[in-house]
């Protein structure tokens, strides 16, 4: 189990130097990735990888690694507290179902629309906010690696870079080697 967590580990910190290191922005990465926030958070039982395939499909500049990089944070572990959240929201929002005394007797699928509606309306406020936090997350992250001011993902990636990189060096690596004159 553990030897397959390393592994998982491994490609997933391979695939993000591959994509802070790549050929997009840094506002396309983070575009990317909050897209991928965005519809990972809609309830859409799991036609969301589907969109993911198609986007990547017709738009070039979307980076196909921060767009599925969203499916590790937005987990299906996770999603059935953002459903939980959402309904609730939606409830507080759009007031209580009748019927339905508490939330928990609400997940089923022959609850109506009244419960679908609250969970869409819940979802879709969640689903904003998190791209509104997951983008500039997402920029600051890309722009301080490649300015080499992020020492942590640098301690964690630069071993697999090692590995990984042609050994070309950045400019950021040349300038800390040059003496300083005075």
């Amino acid at each position: 189990m553990r030897a397959r967590l390393n592994r998982y580990l491994e490609r997933v910190q391979e695939e993000l130097l591959e994509a802070f290191a790549g050929d997009y922005t840094s506002q396309e990465i983070a575009g990317s990735f909050a897209l991928g926030v965005f519809i990972t958070m809609l309830p859409t039982l799991g036609t969301g990888l589907l969109v993911f395939v198609v986007l990547s499909y017709l738009f070039a500049r979307i980076s196909k690694v921060a767009l599925f990089a969203s499916v590790l944070v937005l987990n299906p572990a996770v999603k059935w507290g953002v459903y939980g959240t959402s309904i609730s929201l939606g409830t507080f929002l759009l007031g209580p179902v009748e019927g339905i005394e508490s939330v928990r007797s609400a997940v089923s699928l022959d609850v109506g629309w009244d419960v679908l509606v609250r969970l869409w309306v819940g979802n879709l406020i969640l689903a904003v906010v998190a791209t509104a936090i997951a983008y500039p997350l997402a920029h600051k992250t890309v722009t301080s690696y490649r300015n080499r001011e992020l020492g942590l993902l640098e301690t964690v990636t630069d071993p697999i870079a090692s590995r990984v990189t042609t050994g070309s060096e950045s400019t950021a690596d040349t300038a800390d080697e040059q003496p300083d004159v005075e």
